[in-house]
């Protein structure tokens, strides 16, 4: 009863492009869930990540194992690709990806602008979790679902072009350069 009335408060994420402000940031919605959500649920919540480790045990709820193995095959497709790119080997294990993981990610590799190929893929990984999307919209699933659509939408509005830029040039020229310089933070 207690995902009624939160969800009910809501607002919708449904129709959000990548450069509309959104209705409601994380941290309110993380307020919200924990007026109503119990400390199990709390949990589960709290450890939705955009980054699934490589390995990790089920969570007991349908959706963010859907969701986590999901992404660990678009992670390994992206990986594999790019590996086969630079002509190098990689050991994905006996993993085995599927075939629409490996067009995503051949074709994110293809584009040439970085900043247009994230956007490409949060745009897949949208669609992907759009699949997932409960048909129970008061459940708790529905609730990670929500979660994470909101991640997924911040994340790309985290870009910042000129940073991007700038973190590129250092790469590139220390790899010239021979150094170890890293990306600024």
């Amino acid at each position: 009863m207690a995902e009624y009335y939160l969800i009910s408060q809501l607002p919708s994420l449904d129709g959000i492009g990548e450069n509309t402000p959104l209705p409601i940031t994380e941290e309110r919605f993380v307020e919200l869930c924990g007026r109503f959500l119990q400390k199990k649920e709390q949990n589960k919540l709290n450890n939705l990540t955009l980054s699934p480790p490589r390995n990790c045990e089920g969570s007991n709820s349908v959706l963010i194992d859907a969701w986590n193995e999901s992404e660990r095959n678009l992670r390994f497709s992206l990986v594999k690709v790019r590996a086969e790119k630079m002509k190098k080997t990689v050991d994905i294990g006996n993993r085995i990806l599927p075939a629409e993981y490996i067009k995503a990610a051949n074709t994110a590799a293809e584009i040439e602008n970085p900043l247009e190929a994230e956007k490409y893929l949060n745009r897949y990984r949208l669609e992907i979790l759009e699949t997932l999307r409960p048909m129970d919209n008061f459940s708790e699933d529905y609730i990670y679902y929500y979660g994470l659509k909101l991640k997924l939408l911040l994340r790309i509005r985290q870009f910042d072009a000129e940073i991007g830029k700038e973190a590129y040039r250092n790469i590139y020229n220390s790899i010239l350069n021979g150094d170890r310089l890293e990306a600024l933070q």
